[in-house]
């Protein structure tokens, strides 16, 4: 196992307050001739939450994608802290970004605490060599990664099961471990992709009080959800995806009372909205670009 570099903290990661963490500016993706996602901006800062929501083929996901350096975007640019960011995931994760999935991506066949572990191997700067020899210092990092992991595991009430397999959690659990994963790395900003996708009211409670947690610690979050209740109760703004395109950005208040909203969530055409043979067409090309690839944190493809 790799070996951790970063002092323990809070966040290590985390931000002045205020600062622009991620500026996305005019993000557009195109697969062959069809556009999934057409110029978006969105700016997230430290310490806050910020929603992204939108009906289901509205493009969130490869709009993630485009953020996380799994897709090169067809224009536009994402930086991170003032720095564009390069176009490899495992990058975009070294740089301060970390991600969560959909579908949970774990190691299932390696304990609770293993895969924490995996999750520091952007902040590790032990080599071939230094494992090899397995010296003093080798010893003493591989101590302080530990360590690390178990804060984490703490952190997100998983530590009593640090030896348990990964594939014997609870679902709701599973989903606290991929997260306790991603902050492994020291983000700065942390993506979550449907975190309360498939739970329990109380479990979907519980995942709101630990991303308020990672927000208080000073990490910005941008989550993609379909619980309207859940995105509003957490958010500080929500941006709308519809048909690829950002529809509408602001408050909760705002968002909601806007009728476009509505509309697209009832499924009614607006001024320019194109047409369901479109839309379709393009969830078949995002489907196409994805193609499935190893597991490893910051290497994964999305769907």
């Amino acid at each position: 196992m790799t070996t951790d570099t970063t002092t323990r903290g809070a966040a290590p990661g985390a931000s002045a307050p205020g600062e622009a963490v991620l500026d996305a500016r005019g993000v557009t993706m195109r697969f062959g001739g069809l556009t999934a996602v057409r110029n978006v901006d969105l700016t997230v800062n430290s310490g806050e939450i910020v929603g992204l929501i939108g009906p289901n083929g509205a493009g969130k996901t490869t709009f993630f994608n485009c953020l996380t350096g799994l897709y090169v975007p067809t224009e536009g640019e994402v930086r991170y802290k003032g720095a564009v960011l390069p176009p490899k995931s495992f990058k975009v994760t070294a740089a301060g970004i970390a991600r969560t999935f959909q579908n949970i991506r774990l190691f299932a066949n390696m304990t609770v605490l293993e895969n924490v572990l995996v999750g520091r191997h952007t902040r590790t700067k032990e080599g071939l060599w230094s494992a090899l020899l397995r010296g003093p210092g080798f010893h003493r990092a591989e101590a302080a990664s530990r360590a690390r992991a178990m804060e984490l595991l703490r952190f997100v009430g998983l530590d009593g099961k640090a030896e348990h397999l990964a594939r014997n959690l609870p679902y709701g659990e599973q989903r606290k471990l991929e997260i306790a994963r991603a902050l492994a790395s020291e983000p700065g900003l942390l993506l979550l992709d449907e975190p309360t996708a498939g739970m329990n009211p109380q479990e979907t409670r519980a995942t709101e009080e630990l991303v308020f947690a990672i927000r208080d610690q000073g990490i910005a979050v941008l989550v993609i959800e379909h619980d309207m209740r859940f995105i509003f109760n957490l958010c500080d703004r929500v941006a709308v995806l519809v048909q690829g395109e950002k529809l509408v950005e602001g408050d909760s208040a705002t968002v909601q009372g806007d009728e476009r909203v509505v509309a697209a969530y009832l499924g009614e055409p607006f001024e320019n909205a194109p047409g369901a043979e479109e839309v379709a067409e393009v969830e078949a090309a995002e489907a196409h670009a994805d193609t499935p690839q190893d597991a490893a944190p910051g290497k994964e493809n999305d769907r």
